[in-house]
């Protein structure tokens, strides 16, 4: 498994096309930010003291929920080039087991979407930084570190799933590009949860990368929040919370992070054990 692991790695990082397109959607989100929502979102809000500092750690932290989808995605392209080059009937007719092949696909995405997404965690705290903002404390970093690699394991395992269904490189990039296009708003980052209408809440409240954003922001945005709601009633940050989906409501209730956490995890599961059951079919 290890040689497999290597070759999808050494076949992602040498193609940049397929890089640069994995990060295409985080490379559109961080330019409609800089180019006019940071800005807008800003002046809507400008009242609130540090409000920069609040908008670029929110931003940031839906960019880290985003990436790891994105770039797993991208990575199990090379499924895909296996099967048009026929490449992944040669590993089919070894004698090397499918869950063994399954495996260096998953793990060689969960790897690129771990990697991908730490350079893009160091890349927003510059970002917020040289906006006055502050670097996350060394307790912070370490649960966004836990979170990214969580989130990447999820990730991979539910692109791998998705990916064994596409036939042709086509259909598989067209998906791509729609999937790319679309997360930035099931997320909430494009426009604020709250703004939505409630059908399309609900729909966000379902997508598990929403959940992700959630308890990223939660930890990414304490340190700003703090600074910013300083003596204010506890009905106003929680407004705010709720508005920019930091924190999701489901009835009267506000979600614990761990009711996210188990949320994702769930998914995580569900998607492994399909992915099972189609290598036990042999239709991987």
């Amino acid at each position: 498994m290890r040689s497999l692991i290597k070759r999808n790695l050494l076949i992602f990082f040498r193609d940049k096309a397929s890089v640069f397109f994995s990060l295409l959607g985080v490379i559109v989100i961080i330019g409609l930010y800089i180019l006019f929502l940071g800005n807008m979102m800003v002046k809507n809000l400008e009242d609130i003291p540090g409000i920069r500092f609040l908008m670029d750690s929110w931003i940031m932290a839906g960019l880290l929920a985003v990436t790891p989808v994105t770039t797993s995605l991208g990575a199990m392209g090379t499924i895909i080039e296996d099967k048009k080059s026929s490449t992944y009937n040669d590993f089919a007719a070894s004698p090397v087991k499918r869950s063994t092949i399954a495996g260096g696909y998953i793990i060689s995405g969960f790897l690129i979407s771990l990697i991908m997404t730490f350079l893009t965690f160091l890349l927003a705290e510059v970002y917020i930084v040289m906006y006055g903002g502050q670097l996350l404390t060394a307790g912070a970093a370490l649960k966004v570190t836990g979170l990214i690699i969580f989130d990447a394991a999820a990730s991979s395992i539910t692109m791998f799933y998705l990916t064994t269904w596409f036939k042709s490189a086509n259909a598989f990039s067209a998906a791509s590009t729609v999937i790319g296009t679309l997360i930035g708003f099931l997320t909430g980052i494009y426009i604020p949860v709250g703004s939505l209408p409630a059908p399309v809440q609900t729909v966000v409240k379902l997508f598990p990368p929403s959940h992700a954003a959630v308890l990223l922001r939660q930890v990414m945005m304490e340190q700003a929040e703090a600074a910013a709601f300083t003596g204010a009633p506890h009905e106003v940050p929680e407004a705010f919370r709720l508005e920019l989906g930091v924190a999701f409501k489901v009835g009267n209730t506000v979600l614990h992070p761990y009711v996210s956490f188990l949320y994702i995890l769930l998914f995580m599961i569900l998607f492994l054990i399909l992915s099972l059951i189609r290598i036990a079919r042999k239709q991987v």
